[in-house]
């Protein structure tokens, strides 16, 4: 579990996160959603501490990051999976190599173990038959599935996704979306899923936070997601078109 309490983030005169509290709860897929500028993505990085809350304290499985010294903090991050926006693979590896790096960066496991680990990851996102293929020999979705797989390499507690879907055709990110889901119930882990994609918070919000200029303005699951009168949360759901086309106004 990670608990965000009381956080406020300013950039100079600029105050972007305001009294921040959310519990993003084990096993679950846990959505953080916003207009582009709403402070979301700024969430995101205090939370893995690429940028420093002014206050407050970030706290996984009640120990409280924010206070960590480096060392502390490395620690915590190993246990960290990142699933990026780009997938940002290493353009010069080969999949196998890319799911490998982490294991090599950080785990104590042997060679053999680190191979056999690889393999399991490459085979538990359906890639078998591109381990030894580069990224620009791949399709975006499989990409995101290599992705994925280094991901969870070092088999995480926490898993940040960063707008998963983007850049894939609806029928892919379905797929991603089902990939994601699966391996958050199965490993039990904690999933933060920073997203545009209204499919995926229908389908796969089990626990939805809306930031509305820098606050948390509503919260809940997807099924008072669908019938909530928040104003400014359905100003935001009625922005896309595939809800104005599933939802009656």
């Amino acid at each position: 579990m990670i608990e965000v309490k009381n956080i406020d983030k300013s950039f100079d005169d600029k105050q972007v996160l305001f009294d921040i509290n959310i519990n993003f709860e084990k096993g679950k897929k846990n959505l953080i959603i916003g207009q582009s500028g709403s402070g979301k993505t700024v969430l995101i990085k205090c939370m893995v501490g690429l940028l420093e809350p002014d206050n407050g304290g970030i706290y996984f499985n009640d120990r409280n990051f924010t206070l960590m010294n480096e060392n502390e903090r490395k620690q915590v991050r190993t246990e960290i999976g990142m699933l990026f926006q780009g997938s940002a693979l290493f353009d010069t590896m080969t999949v196998e190599q890319n799911v490998l790096f982490p294991l090599q960066m950080f785990s104590k496991m042997s060679v053999d173990e680190q191979k056999e680990r690889a393999n399991f990851c490459i085979e538990r996102v359906g890639l078998i038959e591109a381990t030894n293929k580069l990224p620009s020999e791949i399709s975006g979705g499989m990409q995101k599935r290599a992705a994925i797989a280094r991901a969870i390499a070092l088999n995480p507690k926490y898993l940040f996704c960063d707008e998963p879907n983007s850049g894939l055709d609806p029928r892919t990110g379905v797929v991603i979306d089902h990939l994601i889901a699966e391996i958050t119930e199965e490993f039990q882990i904690t999933t933060i899923i920073n997203t545009h994609d209204m499919n995926s918070v229908i389908e796969h919000g089990d626990n939805i936070s809306f930031i509305h200029q820098g606050h948390v303005w509503w919260q809940g699951g997807k099924a008072e997601f669908m019938k909530t009168d928040n104003k400014e949360l359905n100003d935001f759901i009625f922005s896309t078109e595939i809800l104005k086309r599933i939802r009656p106004k």
